[in-house]
């Protein structure tokens, strides 16, 4: 829907003054963006921005993997487990295979902050909800 030449031209320098401002005053710039957003992930970093949310992993080059490999001595993330994955249409067994994988991915050097990429939604069964946030308490700290 954004191309990299009108992000440049016309949102960057708008979200610069912000960024800078931010950054005046010693306090971390976190982006949200929804969707594939690596492509300008690059920009992100030389504008100041530390911290990327929500990541939704199914979008294009949005892969935990990618991102950690790709991103991860650069920027922290904040999000990354999809709400129409395993939480919402999966079983318990499935929803604490996916949470384990993905901080498994994630957490090796820091820089990850464990969220579901948006609001859960009603259509995810409270089990696997609970099962998601039981294996983060377990399994999400070194």
């Amino acid at each position: 829907m954004v191309s990299l030449e009108l992000f440049r031209r016309h949102i960057r320098p708008r979200h610069q003054r912000f960024v800078d401002l931010a950054r005046a005053y010693e306090i971390p710039v976190m982006m949200h963006s929804c969707g594939s957003s690596s492509w300008a992930y690059d920009d992100f970093i030389e504008m100041g921005i530390t911290i990327i949310d929500t990541l939704q992993p199914e979008a294009k080059n949005m892969e935990p993997a990618y991102l950690k490999a790709t991103y991860g001595d650069r920027l922290a993330f904040h999000g990354c487990m999809s709400t129409g994955g395993p939480v919402a249409n999966g079983t318990v067994p499935e929803t604490v295979a996916a949470t384990r994988l993905l901080l498994e991915t994630m957490m090796p050097g820091g820089g990850y902050a464990f969220s579901p990429t948006h609001m859960l939604q009603d259509n995810s069964p409270t089990a696997n909800v609970i099962a998601m946030y039981e294996t983060v308490h377990r399994y999400g700290h070194y």
